[in-house]
């Protein structure tokens, strides 16, 4: 609401963004620090978040066709864990719909656009639902990330096995290649992954985005994962399945960023998200190997100066 009146948005953009340029896969951001998808799934509010300080803003997840997600109630708020869980089901408006709203996405602002497949495809297809988001959306945003982990579309996370990943991430790569002919420019393309995968498979994942020649990874995204928290098991069966993301995430997410790091000897970029929350959690992923970082639960308990803390501890990074 504030952002709507006049010189307002300026106001607030001059006391929460910090200038820390940074070149990253050919993108040059504005700053390290962004804001993950699932909170502004349809592109709804880059005008609002562009004020916030934020980077970036990767939006999303999308899908071809428009889909009301899981029922509800479907997010859930875990207070004594700094968390969230959630089972949304990529609700949103379809790609068509988002693509529209790019259009007149405000300038200076990097936007990734994070895709998936539709509820009701099956994974055989799904191919075609990473195709359609990805043709539709290429001439509006800066990145790509390609999401196969969410744990809350059944099915979704077998696509992260060794065949039908390659697949869809071949096929992304082709259709890019076909837009560079056509004189576009060459869009990066990542991976997000989740932070329940098994050593051997992150090793499978990691040989799949070499082969493919992907630009990089997204870890993580939240996990099924309960025993780290705190809160009573009997509230966690109430709630039911979902996936957490919060505080209690960030030891297992920055592990697996650490991981993929080392095994890669640091020539895979990486970006990081899972359980930051201060400026202390934030720099430990950029040491674990993150070159940039995003936020959501940390952004909703924490609020906008979150951003600016950990941006301004960044700018005194070399």
């Amino acid at each position: 609401m504030l952002c709507k009146v006049p010189f307002l948005k300026a106001f607030i953009r001059q006391y929460y963004f910090v200038e820390n340029s940074f070149e990253f896969e050919g993108i040059r951001f504005p700053n390290r620090v962004g804001l993950a998808a699932g909170f502004d799934k349809n592109a709804a509010y880059l005008n609002e978040l562009s004020a916030l300080g934020f980077g970036f803003v990767e939006i999303g997840t999308v899908t071809p066709l428009e889909q009301a997600g899981n029922d509800k109630p479907r997010l859930f708020r875990l207070k004594k864990d700094g968390g969230i869980i959630n089972r949304m089901g990529f609700n949103n408006d379809g790609v068509e719909a988002v693509v529209e709203r790019l259009k007149k996405r405000p300038k200076g602002l990097i936007v990734g656009g994070n895709i998936g497949k539709n509820k009701n495809t099956p994974n055989e297809q799904a191919v075609n639902d990473y195709r359609i988001c990805f043709e539709k959306m290429y001439a509006y945003v800066d990145y790509f990330v390609v999401n196969v982990s969410s744990p809350n579309t059944p099915g979704l996370r077998a696509l992260q096995e060794k065949g039908p990943l390659t697949e869809i991430l071949g096929t992304l790569v082709d259709l890019r290649n076909q837009f560079v002919k056509k004189d576009f420019a060459s869009k990066p393309i990542f991976l997000k992954i989740a932070p329940d995968l098994t050593f051997t498979q992150l090793d499978d994942v990691i040989e799949i985005v070499k082969e493919t020649g992907i630009n990089g990874i997204v870890a993580t995204n939240t996990t099924i994962e309960r025993k780290q928290l705190q809160t009573a098991v009997e509230k966690l069966e109430k709630i039911g399945n979902g996936g957490y993301s919060g505080k209690a995430l960030f030891t297992h997410a920055t592990e697996v960023l650490n991981y993929i790091y080392q095994q890669t000897e640091g020539q895979l970029p990486l970006i990081g998200v899972g359980g930051i929350d201060s400026v202390s959690s934030a720099t430990d992923k950029l040491k674990n190997g993150a070159s940039l970082v995003q936020l959501y639960t940390g952004f909703i308990y924490e609020g906008p100066g979150l951003v600016k803390q950990i941006s301004m501890a960044f700018k005194k990074i070399k």
